[in-house]
C-alpha cells in the first residue's frame, strides 16, 4: 500500500510502498478515509515523546478516519505499530475508535479528534465552564482555537474573545461567534528540521491592558492558553478572582516568568491539560457531543485536504501554525 513513512527519528517522512496491515487476534484493519496532522505527530516522531514511541521505519501520523469491513466509519487515534494513519489502511485495536456519524464529513470528524478534544475537554473538564463565563481563546486562530470560540459558545459561556495574531484569523473567530477580538503581537515559534525549536523573545505591547478592555465588567472566568509566554502572563493580569487558566501547550515560549503575587492577588488558577490523562470513556462522551453540534453545523474548522505525496511538505508547514487543519487523503 501506499503511505508516508518515518525512516529515522527526526527525519521527514517520505511516501513509498509498505506492507499492508494483516489482522491478527484483537486487531482490525480499516481503510483510511483521510488523516489528520499534527504538532504532537511531529513530536513523536523525534523520539523524544515518552507516552507514544515508536521505532522507525513506521508509518507517520496519530489519527484519522477510516471504513471498517462492515462498513461503519470511525475516528481512531492509535495505530498499532508500525501502522499510522498517513497510508491507505491501519491497523486498530479490535472495536476501538469512536462512530462517525452517517452525514458527516470525515475531514471535519478528524477535526473533532486531537484538536477538538484539546478544545473541549480543556474547556469543559479541566476550565469547569459555567454558563454566563467570560472566556478569552488565546490563539484562536490555530485549529485547537478554533474550535475552542465555538465550543465555549456551545458549553454557555456569555462572552468570548479571541486573540491571535492574524488578522485573517480574528475575522474567522468573529464569524464563528466571537464577541470581540484582540491582536496579539507575538513572533511565531521556528521550525526546523521537524523539530520545534525555541521562539524568539514575545514581544506584546500593552496587552494585558488590551485584554483587560476586551474582558469588560471586571475580568475573564476563563483562559485557554496554547501558547504560554508572554500571552499567558498578560492573561493572568486580565484574570478575575478565583479565575482560571487552562494551558494546553506553549507555541509561543516553552516558559513565562510569572511573579509570584501574580497568582497569589487575587488568587488564580494556572491548570495544566493533557489529552493522555482524560480517560477513553471522558473522551469518547466529547467526540459524540461534538460530532452531534458538527452535523447541526455548529462547529466549523478551516480543513486544507492534501494527498499523501504531499505529506513532507505539510510536516514542515505544521511547525508554522498553518491556522487551518492539514488532512491528508490517502
Amino acid at each position: 500500500m501506499r503511505a508516508a513513512i518515518l525512516r529515522a527519528h527526526g527525519a521527514v517522512p517520505e511516501p513509498g510502498e509498505f506492507d499492508d496491515p494483516v489482522e491478527v487476534d484483537r486487531a482490525e484493519a480499516l481503510d483510511v478515509l483521510v488523516a489528520g496532522m499534527n504538532p504532537v505527530d511531529v513530536r513523536i516522531a523525534t523520539g523524544t515523546l515518552p507516552n507514544e514511541r515508536r521505532e522507525p521505519p513506521y508509518v507517520a501520523g496519530k489519527e484519522g478516519v477510516g471504513r471498517r469491513a462492515d462498513g461503519s466509519v470511525v475516528y481512531f487515534d492509535a495505530s498499532i505499530e508500525p501502522y499510522g494513519s498517513f497510508a491507505e489502511r491501519t491497523l486498530i485495536a479490535a472495536g476501538s475508535g469512536y462512530a462517525v456519524p452517517d452525514g458527516l464529513d470525515p475531514a471535519l470528524a478528524v477535526c473533532l479528534g486531537v484538536s477538538g478534544l484539546a478544545a473541549w475537554l480543556s474547556l469543559e473538564w479541566r476550565g469547569r465552564l459555567a454558563a454566563g463565563e467570560t472566556v478569552l481563546i488565546l490563539g484562536a486562530s490555530g485549529v485547537v482555537g478554533q474550535i475552542a470560540v465555538q465550543a465555549a459558545k456551545l458549553l454557555g459561556a456569555g462572552r468570548v474573545v479571541a486573540a491571535a495574531r492574524s488578522e485573517e484569523g480574528l475575522e474567522r473567530a468573529r464569524e464563528l461567534g466571537a464577541n470581540a477580538t484582540v491582536r496579539l503581537h507575538v513572533r511565531p515559534t521556528a521550525h526546523r528540521r521537524g523539530v520545534l525549536s525555541a521562539p524568539r523573545r514575545a514581544q506584546a505591547p500593552d496587552l494585558a491592558a488590551e485584554l483587560r478592555d476586551a474582558a469588560g465588567d471586571d475580568g475573564f472566568d476563563l483562559v485557554l492558553d496554547p501558547l504560554w509566554g508572554e500571552p499567558a502572563r498578560a492573561a493572568l493580569t486580565a484574570l478575575k478572582p478565583f479565575g482560571r487558566l487552562v494551558n494546553v501547550g506553549q507555541s509561543a515560549a516553552a516558559e513565562a516568568r510569572l511573579s509570584s503575587s501574580a497568582v497569589r492577588a487575587k488568587p488564580v488558577e494556572i491548570i495544566g491539560y493533557t489529552t493522555y490523562a482524560a480517560g477513553e470513556e471522558r473522551k469518547a462522551g466529547a467526540y459524540a457531543r461534538m460530532t452531534d453540534h458538527a452535523l447541526a453545523g455548529e462547529i466549523r474548522v478551516a480543513i486544507e485536504r492534501v494527498g499523501l505525496d504531499a505529506v513532507p511538505e505539510i510536516w514542515q508547514r505544521q511547525g508554522s501554525s498553518p491556522h487551518r487543519k492539514l488532512v491528508v487523503v490517502p
